[in-house]
């Protein structure tokens, strides 16, 4: 019975995709969405800002404890012993075994959790007490394997007495920091609770009574209005409906729905998980009300909170710091070596027509948020279309001559390493479109249910789609549709290797010159 229900649940996510993808909607679907009321939007406009993520501030912790623990050990060695310097691994071993001891052993210990780094001189004893421990060990090793004579005792003393000193500076500064954090309100976990009445009630009692919750329930939202939805429940509003709460993600930094209905409720959660997987948040399935268990693999836990995962927000934490760090080395790499390109064509350009340089057009960010992208001018100013209301097609008049050349060869597409270096873009991702991009006279978001989930990263500025063929105009909704599930693939497959397979192949694609222009 118990993996007969868990495989239900299987079911559940496995359906969400292929039920809501890639389907065509109805031309109805460009009526405006629902607006929020105005004690939604409030409360959206007040977790505007972004909040930091726990996962990160574990992580620095762990990487900076480890970088004072072996630093200190070499930077020792090299004063005292600076003048009989020779490398070999008689000291960087025991420095680098030491170091990694160390946070492994505070890991083990729990004081990289959120609590033991905030409380400061309370849980320093532990930390400092691991560091004795680690020394203790190491002096153990070393003489059971008769080595002390090959080690300053100076050295090892130093180093001993530095870390103790810097572990203390370091905690007592990075607790100061993280209580701010929390004082803030930066320091937490934003969730909205789906789905009201008793089931929301219980949710919230028991999420509130788990210990040291970094959980900030910032509202309710259900489509039910009758009583066993009421308006406020545990103390917190209900803000609007299902559909409401898509645009309610997209103007509050919210990092977590929690949706609070049981599993058997199987057609209601599929309907609301189809229209929530757009946003760029983690979605959870309460199951604190479930008399069945499932596996513990099954589960994640807020406290003792147990959740299952149904989708995990993309590119989050280390990887978006991963892929961040490599925009910035790669774009400012691009940027140094295209230099010469960009400024030949931005001269042909000035001396083909009239008119700026750069164009700058409104289109589709990280979350639907509108941002300007940079683009070199291939249009006759006065022909400019920032709001793309008409589509460029074969040997159109708006279009000089040297911008068909820039655009056939997507030299147009290079200002955009700028929105990179700025934050906007992404040198790899579904391709940016613009607000009013349509094919048929349909907009995107009409043609394709589920159009909005290729935002849930940052847009690129060359992608999985385009290295599969998918480029140039979109003049019917099989493109868009091969698009938008190229973009997809993409943020599901999302790595590091994965950009840099992509950018290699890019320059090979635009040999392909067919639908570019």
């Amino acid at each position: 019975m118990n993996k007969r229900i868990e495989n239900k649940h299987m079911n559940i996510v496995a359906k969400v995709p292929s039920d809501a993808l890639l389907r065509r909607v109805p031309a109805a679907a460009n009526d405006a969405g629902p607006k929020l009321n105005a004690q939604a939007r409030t409360v959206a406009e007040g977790l505007s800002k972004q909040s930091v993520s726990p996962v990160l501030v574990r992580g620095f912790a762990r990487l900076a404890e480890l970088v004072i623990a072996a630093g200190l050990g070499f930077a020792v060695h090299a004063i005292y012993l600076a003048r009989n310097f020779t490398f070999d691994w008689t000291y960087p071993l025991p420095v680098l075994l030491g170091a990694c001891m160390a946070v492994i052993a505070i890991q083990l210990s729990d004081s990289y959790s959120i609590p033991a780094l905030r409380s400061g001189v309370r849980g320093l004893g532990r930390v400092l007490s691991i560091w004795t421990l680690i020394f203790a060990t190491l002096a153990v090793v070393a003489f059971l394997f008769k080595a002390g004579e090959e080690y300053s005792r100076v050295w090892f003393v130093t180093w001993f007495i530095s870390g103790l000193v810097g572990l203390t500076a370091f905690r007592m500064a990075y607790a100061s920091a993280v209580r701010q954090w929390t004082r803030t309100g930066k320091l937490e976990r934003r969730a909205v609770i789906v789905g009201g009445g008793q089931p929301a009630d219980a949710l919230i009692r028991e999420i509130n009574l788990q210990p040291d919750n970094d959980i900030r329930i910032c509202g309710i939202f259900d489509d039910r209005k009758d009583d066993r939805s009421p308006a406020m429940v545990a103390g917190y509003p209900k803000l609007g409906t299902i559909a409401e709460l898509v645009e309610f993600g997209r103007l509050a930094r919210i990092d977590m729905l929690i949706v609070s209905l049981p599993i058997r409720a199987e057609n209601r959660l599929l309907e609301m998980l189809r229209q929530l997987w757009v946003l760029p948040v983690d979605i959870r399935l309460s199951a604190h009300t479930n008399k069945l268990r499932f596996r513990p693999r099954a589960y994640s836990y807020i406290g003792a909170v147990p959740m299952i995962d149904i989708f995990d927000k993309p590119i989050a934490d280390w990887d978006h710091i991963a892929k961040r760090s490599f925009d910035l080395v790669i774009a400012t790499l691009a940027i140094i070596a295209l230099t010469p390109l960009m400024a030949a064509a931005a001269f042909v350009i000035r001396i083909d027509s009239p008119g700026p340089v750069l164009f700058r057009q409104k289109r589709y960010g990280f979350n639907n948020e509108v941002i300007d992208v940079l683009k070199f001018r291939s249009m006759y100013h006065h022909m400019a279309d920032p709001l793309a209301k008409t589509v460029v097609t074969r040997n159109d008049s708006r279009v000089t001559r040297v911008g068909r050349f820039i655009r056939k060869t997507s030299i147009d597409e290079l200002p955009q390493l700028f929105n990179v270096l700025a934050g906007s873009l992404s040198l790899v991702g579904p391709r940016p479109h613009a607000v009013n991009a349509h094919t048929s006279n349909q907009l995107f978001e009409t043609v394709v249910d589920g159009y909005f989930a290729r935002h849930r990263v940052k847009p690129g500025v060359t992608g999985w789609a385009q290295i599969n063929g998918w480029r140039g105009e979109i003049d019917s909704s099989e493109k868009i549709m091969g698009r938008v599930e190229a973009d997809l693939y993409y943020i599901e497959n999302w790595s590091v290797f994965f950009d840099l397979y992509i950018l290699a192949l890019t320059p090979f694609r635009l040999l392909d010159t067919q639908n570019a222009y």
